[in-house]
């Protein structure tokens, strides 16, 4: 959907100081607005306007209400004269608003509430609920998240980031860490999508070999360069499934804290721009001469920092074979842990998940949000040069074999 210009009447401000309702009577007003937007979006008309394009006719509203945080609401959800409107605000609203409540319902339900829990439950869904209704509100989010999270990929996906982030589950045996798997793809028509999320005992190189093969059997193909940070298991499984010319790229950032490392704050300060001509070179070659630069300058000062980035030098400047224009943003990990700060504020709230099951509820809620807005918002990276470029190599590699023969 096209951004819209939301248009606040002076009263509903003064209503902020002046009334209970002031913060639902806004939120009304926007949502209000939005759908209205919505409506002139697939009808191709404002009201009244006359259009060629016009698709059909508006046939006034119906209320519906909706729970939410800032409390009850009552929208006016207008219709269409075919009666073939359908507005995506309730889906994308309160499937991650259910799963944040489910979750917390779910905690005190089991018996391991603490007051804070038990206050926030209260607000949000009341005081009395069953685990009847917990199961059926859990079991509806269950099936939306896992029908997203196990989709058919069907287009490729030249580039993929991966991490992990660690949250508490409570077990059998305890409040035990377990990781969260993502992947992020950009696709071919350089839209990012998130295509995977697994809950795993441990990041280890097993969990990792279970994630890729499972998006490969998802139809994950055209894999160009898979970034990363430098986790062993990590590294391994990703040599292991993507052996058909996909190339590994190690985090820049990360690298660069574990360098800061293995030298001393006084060394660190000349050391970090020399570092930066490294990872910044016009090509593999440049970067190479700038180490062998940058080791004879600070040999004997910065010994075992030389000595790490040397060995992970190949895969740490990967990312320099591409066009320049997609060097920035995939040298690193950062949108992905972007991404995983903001899961973070929804996972500070539980703070200890009842089982792996509401974590991947609660956090798969959120995360499918996330992914409804990177692929059907802006375009992350135009793909026509980075296509160019492969049809260039691919020539080459035939001319190469030709001479050859």
């Amino acid at each position: 959907m096209a951004d819209i210009e939301v248009t606040i009447p002076e009263e509903l401000i003064q209503d902020l100081f002046t009334s209970d309702r002031g913060m639902e009577l806004l939120v009304e007003e926007v949502l209000n607005q939005v759908m209205e937007a919505e409506m002139t979006e697939f009808l191709q008309a404002d009201t009244y306007e006359r259009t060629n394009q016009r698709r059909g006719y508006r046939n006034g509203s119906r209320e519906r209400d909706m729970t939410c945080r800032v409390g009850d609401l009552t929208l006016e959800v207008p219709r269409d004269r075919a009666g073939e409107f359908s507005t995506e605000l309730f889906d994308r609203l309160q499937r991650n608003e259910q799963a944040l409540v489910a979750t917390l319902m779910e905690i005190v339900v089991n018996g391991v509430s603490t007051r804070r829990v038990k206050n926030i439950t209260n607000e949000l869904c009341g005081t009395d609920f069953a685990k009847s209704t917990v199961s059926d509100l859990c079991k509806d989010l269950d099936d939306t998240v896992d029908t997203w999270n196990n989709r058919d990929l069907h287009k490729d996906y030249p580039f993929v980031l991966v991490d992990a982030m660690y949250i508490k589950v409570r077990r059998e045996s305890g409040v035990q860490p377990t990781s969260l798997l993502m992947a992020v793809g950009v696709n071919e028509d350089g839209y990012r999508e998130i295509i995977g999320l697994r809950v795993a005992n441990s990041e280890s190189k097993q969990s990792w070999l279970e994630m890729f093969r499972w998006l490969k059997d998802r139809g994950l193909d055209g894999v160009d360069l898979v970034v990363s940070d430098d986790h062993k298991g990590l590294r391994q499984a990703v040599y292991r499934c993507f052996q058909g010319g996909a190339r590994w790229q190690r985090c820049q950032e990360h690298f660069k804290r574990n360098l800061k490392d293995k030298v001393s704050a006084s060394v660190w300060s000349d050391f970090k721009p020399a570092l930066d001509c490294v990872f910044k070179a016009d090509s593999p070659t440049e970067a190479r001469e700038q180490f062998q630069e940058l080791a004879h300058r600070f040999e004997g000062r910065a010994d075992d920092a030389i000595r790490s980035l040397e060995a992970g030098l190949e895969d740490a400047i990967a990312v320099l074979s591409l066009p320049k224009k997609y060097r920035k943003r995939l040298r690193t990990t950062n949108m992905i842990e972007r991404l995983i700060q903001e899961a973070r504020r929804r996972e500070k709230v539980i703070r200890i998940f009842p089982n792996a099951s509401s974590a991947r509820r609660l956090l798969g809620a959120y995360i499918q949000e996330k992914h409804e807005k990177w692929s059907t918002g802006h375009r992350y990276l135009k793909m026509d040069e980075f296509y160019e470029w492969k049809e260039s190599l691919d020539e080459e590699e035939a001319n190469e074999l030709r001479a050859a023969e």
